[in-house]
């Protein structure tokens, strides 16, 4: 049997393109390379396309340097990428697509979009599911209709800041300090700030502006943070894993907690009040199900101290690093990064015949 011409996308535009540079060398170990031949394409924060010789280059970062353009056709009779060297140029049929971007420009419904132009399968949720789950403000509105308990918010648009005071005195009618300000568009806690009083809401108001024009404003959850990784959907059953919980080293799991603090730790199933755990797994199919959520998803919540299950967020490309919770998940109900990630690329071969 011939092989089929696997396509990785990593990098991006995003906050989180050194993210995805980690994920990618984890997902490219597993892929079979018995199945596939690969093509490796980064994509530079200035949004260069460029075809990488190696795994090697992603580690060290000399990927950027390479000379050779990379150009994914939209035409769909092509199915196609255009590989420009100079004045040289190929053609390289491709047969699926592995899009190893988190956050803009990657895992919100853009780079899908073009894919469905293109038609060439790929791994992972479509251009809705993407775009209303990468926007936290339009996720929300979504999960009101479901059912399942969320942080209670208050929208706030950029231009709205203007008028400081009368969108603190909003947010001050309210909700009680402390709360939580968020850009509804942006990807691990990138712009996320705790605000204690009007100062620090303004402060944290404008912080979030930078990142995006639409800002949640939410009511503070005290309770722990747990994960459910999701797989399925499209003509396939949707499947929860069991839960992880993150211990997080800072005041709450934004970026450099995440990534940079080694303190902090993720604990596989752990003791949580009766009932909890499956109400997680319930909750988390019926979210990804609501945004039509199709390959793989991490479903994000806070467990209070009561049992009382609270809905935080839903990433659409989770990481796949050494560190993340999405394989280590999977991995503990019995699926390997190997048969995952095969998985999903069997899924996104049937794409379009659904």
């Amino acid at each position: 049997m011939s092989k089929k011409t696997a396509v990785v996308l990593f990098g991006g535009q995003s906050s989180e393109h050194v993210v995805s540079c980690m994920s990618v060398v984890n997902v490219i170990d597993h892929i079979n390379k018995d199945k596939y031949d690969l093509l490796l394409i980064g994509i530079t924060e200035e949004g260069h396309w460029i075809k990488t010789e190696s795994v090697k280059e992603i580690k060290d970062g000399t990927w950027r340097e390479g000379s050779v353009r990379a150009i994914l056709s939209p035409d769909a009779g092509m199915g196609a990428v255009i590989l420009l060297d100079g004045t040289k140029t190929e053609l390289v049929e491709a047969d699926v697509v592995f899009p190893v971007l988190h956050g803009l420009l990657g895992e919100d419904g853009t780079v899908q979009g073009l894919l469905e132009l293109s038609r060439i399968p790929y791994v992972g949720c479509g251009v809705l599911s993407s775009a209303v789950s990468m926007d936290k403000l339009y996720t929300k509105i979504i999960v009101d209709d479901l059912g399942v308990r969320q942080a209670a918010y208050v929208p706030v648009m950029r231009h709205q800041l203007k008028n400081m005071e009368q969108v603190i005195a909003r947010v001050e009618e309210r909700f009680d300090y402390p709360v939580f300000v968020k850009p509804s568009n942006a990807g691990s806690s990138k712009g996320v700030s705790r605000a204690e009083d009007k100062k620090e809401l303004e402060t944290a108001l404008l912080e979030a502006a930078r990142h995006d024009r639409k800002i949640l404003v939410e009511e503070m959850i005290v309770g722990r943070e747990i994960e459910c990784a999701v797989l399925g959907g499209g003509n396939q059953p949707v499947k929860a894993s069991g839960v992880g919980e993150i211990l997080a080293a800072a005041e709450f799991y934004d970026f450099d907690a995440k990534y940079n603090n080694a303190d902090s730790k993720t604990v596989i199933d752990p003791q949580l009040p009766d009932g909890a755990a499956e109400r997680v797994r319930e909750a988390a199919k019926a979210v990804f199900q609501a945004v039509d959520g199709r390959g793989l998803a991490r479903v994000d919540f806070f467990v209070k101290s009561d049992g009382t299950v609270v809905f935080n967020e839903i990433n659409t490309m989770p990481g796949f690093t050494a560190i993340s919770m999405y394989p280590m998940l999977w991995e503990a109900a019995g699926i390997s990064k190997d048969q995952l990630v095969n998985c999903l690329m069997e899924d996104a071969l049937s794409r379009f015949d659904d």
